[in-house]
């Protein structure tokens, strides 16, 4: 997705087909274009709202009560409460819309190293993980 701009911070960014992946953060919403799969263990943002829209392949969300296919074209808005997790099904691109808390919450958790306890990272952005 191509990302066109001023260059300033306030200037909006125009993303199109065949360019680079977007990123977008401002002061209350960040997009980000990603592959991966989400945390393997359902959790819950006690704060934050989070969504997702598929562009290519599927992501399979689960819930505590049940487990939903999303293909390219399906959009996932998950309020702040609602306990959640997801993962690629097969290879996947999508955007996720996070707040900035998210966003550092997700830097942090991607720096731990394997098989650390996810707990106090998760406490410090107001996440729980729902065992």
């Amino acid at each position: 997705m191509a990302q066109e701009g001023n260059g300033s911070p306030f200037a909006p960014i125009i993303a199109g087909p065949g360019g680079p992946a977007i990123t977008a953060a401002g002061t209350s919403l960040v997009v980000r274009e990603w592959t991966d799969s989400g945390p393997s263990y359902l959790h819950i943002h006690r704060s934050d709202d989070e969504a997702w829209h598929v562009l290519e392949g599927s992501l399979r969300f689960r819930f505590p009560d049940r487990e939903v296919d999303a293909p390219a074209g399906t959009t996932v808005f998950v309020p702040a409460g609602s306990p959640h997790t997801y993962r690629v099904t097969e290879p996947s691109r999508y955007l996720i819309f996070l707040t900035p808390r998210l966003d550092r919450l997700i830097t942090r958790l991607r720096s731990l190293p394997a098989g650390a306890d996810p707990r106090p990272t998760l406490a410090e952005f107001d996440t729980v993980l729902v065992d």
